[in-house]
């Protein structure tokens, strides 16, 4: 029997039954119904997990002159009380998220909790009415991802994910913004099919060893201001140390993907964007990696490929980590006519003088106030973030099975392959599911 805790609330009932019944149901916020708060007014924030990059998120919300913080929630009283005591006691603190959500009276949910738990809070959020700003990677597996698309689009919301080089002046460790980049990719001046190689050597540094699990911790108590059962969640039941929550639970596959998960989509969601490949996916992908693959704690790898059905490839390199380094020398994007290197250097260099009189790419929405208030798309949403957050996915199903796969970009399945299957779609310990 399901717990009172774990039974649907009134508000998750009726939202059930107006989506089974194709019914979008529109907050009277935004509408500005009587009694409720209209567009014209400040935008409502909450903030579900309060650690690192959650107070960044807490710090966003207090300095938005557009909105006000009224809601912190995290599974660690002593982050949740930083949160709240920052906020000078504008916000109220949560331990449950779902509590929060019941009590209503929130436009954005802001979602900075570590990734297993994106997709259950995000589709919460959106279920509840709520705008949601999520931080990367958008998703832990491909079919949570495809679960938030289905749930943005049944609620009539607008979805934002916190990587933003793709519209920003400045790309990482390239050395120059991503729209020259673009208009150089569509211009053709490059020829076609495209090579991208992403490393230390063209710029990128994928924390390899920094977000690597360990193998041979002992268990510790748990503290006694972190509910850890509530922290798991969805994740299957493994026994605390400190090293698998908070800053480090990166480096375990059952929260996130290591270095792949920190810092791809930052990396690879520009890449997706200048190929013109926000609508598919690759074909097939290979890694190179020690085999077989920790099953818990997240190890090194050396190289993982991945092709487009047009012959358009990414070559992610880690440098060294593991076997030998495979772009060393090799510039940035290499097509048939040229080559683009580190600071937007090209070969022929004049390549780089054409951008100039080149189209501009079509402008997107880069402030999230905007998309709420106009109810259009941001920029990087739950479409093109969940193609490019499915090239991280990829690459860890690659070194995790140890083969190469093919996959199918329409079904976003592998083919002929129920291991490889088998982490597209996971799990989920009772009592949550998607």
């Amino acid at each position: 029997m399901t717990s009172p805790r774990h039974a649907p609330t009134r508000r998750t009932f009726l939202k059930g039954c107006a989506a089974f019944a194709g019914i979008v149901i529109v907050p009277g916020r935004i509408l500005g119904a009587e009694g409720a708060t209209p567009p014209s007014e400040k935008i409502r924030h909450a903030v579900v997990g309060t650690g690192g990059m959650g107070m960044g998120h807490v710090n966003m919300a207090l300095g938005d002159r557009a909105g006000v913080l009224v809601a912190v929630c995290d599974v660690d009283a002593a982050h949740l009380k930083n949160a709240v005591e920052k906020s000078k006691g504008q916000a109220k603190g949560y331990r449950d998220f779902r509590e929060m959500l019941d009590a209503g009276g929130i436009d954005c949910v802001h979602v900075p909790t570590p990734p297993h738990w994106h997709a259950l809070v995000s589709i919460a959020a959106l279920n509840a009415g709520c705008d949601v700003w999520c931080e990367k990677p958008m998703t832990r597996t491909i079919g949570e991802g495809q679960h938030v698309i289905d749930a943005v689009r049944r609620n009539g919301r607008v979805f934002r994910l916190n990587t933003w080089f793709r519209l920003q002046d400045n790309f990482y460790g390239l050395g120059t913004p991503v729209k020259p980049l673009k208009k150089l990719v569509a211009s053709g001046l490059l020829g076609w099919p495209l090579t991208v190689r992403v490393s230390k050597f063209t710029g990128f540094d994928w924390k390899i060893q920094m977000w690597s699990g360990l193998t041979n911790a002992k268990p510790e108590p748990v503290p006694a201001e972190l509910d850890y059962d509530l922290w798991l969640g969805p994740a299957p039941y493994k026994p605390y140390f400190k090293h698998r929550v908070h800053g480090s639970f990166r480096g375990y596959w059952d929260y996130d993907g290591g270095g792949l998960g920190d810092m791809g989509q930052h990396y690879l969601d520009p890449v997706q964007y200048f190929l013109d490949k926000d609508d598919t996916s690759p074909v097939e992908v290979e890694a190179h990696a020690p085999w077989p693959a920790h099953p818990d704690a997240v190890g090194k790898w050396g190289w993982v490929k991945l092709r487009y059905a047009d012959g358009c490839q990414i070559v992610l390199d880690s440098g060294g980590v593991w076997g030998e380094p495979i772009t060393q020398g090799l510039p940035y994007i290499e097509g048939p006519k040229g080559k683009v290197y580190q600071g937007f250097k090209t070969d022929p260099p004049e390549l780089a003088d054409k951008v100039k009189s080149l189209p501009e790419p079509e402008p997107m929405i880069s402030d999230f106030n905007v998309s709420m208030r106009t109810r259009k798309k941001f920029g990087l949403n739950e479409l093109n973030g969940h193609r490019s957050c499915t090239l991280i996915n990829l690459a860890n199903i690659a070194i995790r099975t140890g083969r190469k796969l093919q996959f199918d970009p329409v079904s976003m399945r592998f083919v002929n392959d129920e291991e490889a299957n088998r982490l597209v779609d996971q799990p989920m310990r009772a009592p949550w599911h998607l």
